[in-house]
């Protein structure tokens, strides 16, 4: 299919890969990338894996194919052109809802691919963008990232298309940005579902040190597909590998092999530090649309988390507590646990997930 070329993206160092603040994927078995689904079965131990060697991509993905045709969103932000790639797939059958899709900070929009199938054979239409700084959007190398600022951009994307009120879906990072545009537009919110956020605690308010952008660019610059791959064996998938993993390890480091590669860490380096110091959590009470967390168990995910002290990291990321914390917080919402999942459900359990997305929404429809 149009993921022969999988292999390339945003990516974690073998230190930062601990640090990953995201796990956003594509789907495992049924909706893994074609090119892997004939393997989508087999457990591969991690000494089996391949290991740096790979493709390499340009600094916006150049290179790498998307499931869908990818459109480009044209816009000025803090005095400069941007540009946000996206997709946007009709349904054979529309129900009459949108769905938008924001990805991890570890993942793109062509992770969605199964999400995207699962949605659009349900009659909904799927947004699925680039945030500015990642993927195939803009990398500028001077703005002032923040949850709000990116909020703006994926308000103005849908404007432009004529999208007044969506369901928003986030994932990891996608999660904190999910959160702060149903804050900041819940008259445009319809539904907001969260898969595994981060963000759902302080963790600079826990004890985790701050580093400078200056150092995390250092770390990204050491970024390599081992590092991403037991990262995201431990993280992602609960200890498991399947070989229809692999290919989102070569997106993440297929652009650190590129001829972009500062490029790429030193936007890497400032969403890591927007991530640290922009918490959402403070504010969960305050959303106002209905609200499913959709959570893997087995998660530990917490940005800094290497760099804190053993007492510190030993309270970090405890997902179980942390959705029924949020579940409780959030005044409409509902919670979905999947017991032996990792952050990245939608990829490690299509099927399971899927099935618990689309319930949600149809519940929603109903009530309205």
């Amino acid at each position: 299919m149009r993921f022969r070329s999988l292999l390339a993206a945003a990516a974690l160092s073998a230190c930062v890969a601990v640090l990953a603040v995201d796990a956003h994927a594509a789907d495992a078995a049924r909706s893994a990338p074609s090119s892997a689904k004939s393997a989508s079965s087999t457990i591969a131990p991690p000494d089996a894996a391949p290991g740096n060697d790979g493709p390499a991509y340009g600094p916006e993905l150049q290179g790498f194919d998307y499931p869908r045709p990818v459109r480009r969103f044209e816009f000025t932000s803090q005095g400069e052109p941007l540009h946000m790639a996206y997709m946007d797939v009709a349904p054979d059958h529309p129900n009459g809802r949108t769905v938008v899709l924001l990805h991890g900070k570890n993942f793109c929009a062509a992770t969605w691919e199964g999400t995207i199938e699962r949605l659009t054979a349900a009659g909904y239409r799927v947004i699925a963008p680039d945030q500015v700084g990642f993927c195939k959007s803009s990398k500028p190398q001077r703005y002032q990232f923040s949850f709000q600022q990116l909020a703006r951009n994926t308000h103005a994307l849908l404007g432009s298309l004529g999208i007044s009120d969506a369901t928003i879906v986030g994932h990891s990072t996608g999660g904190m940005l999910a959160i702060r545009y149903a804050l900041m537009y819940p008259q445009a919110t319809q539904q907001l579902v969260l898969v595994n956020p981060i963000g759902l605690e302080d963790w600079k308010a826990k004890g985790v040190p701050s580093l400078s952008v200056d150092q995390w660019y250092e770390r990204e610059l050491k970024t390599t597909a081992d590092g991403i791959r037991r990262y995201e064996q431990a993280t992602y998938y609960s200890g498991q590998w399947r070989s229809d993993f692999e290919p989102w390890v070569q997106m993440l480091a297929g652009m650190y092999r590129g001829p972009g590669k500062k490029d790429v860490a030193w936007d890497s380096a400032l969403l890591y530090d927007m991530i640290y110091t922009q918490p959402v959590f403070y504010e969960l009470g305050k959303l106002s649309v209905p609200t499913l967390l959709l959570i893997g168990q087995k998660d530990t995910t917490a940005i800094g988390k290497d760099a804190a002290p053993p007492d510190v990291r030993a309270q970090l990321g405890h997902y179980p507590e942390l959705g029924r914390a949020a579940a409780k917080a959030i005044p409409q919402a509902t919670l979905v646990e999947f017991a032996e999942l990792g952050h990245a459900p939608q990829m490690q359990d299509p099927q399971a997930f899927h099935k618990a997305l689309l319930d949600g929404l149809a519940a929603v429809s109903a009530n309205h």
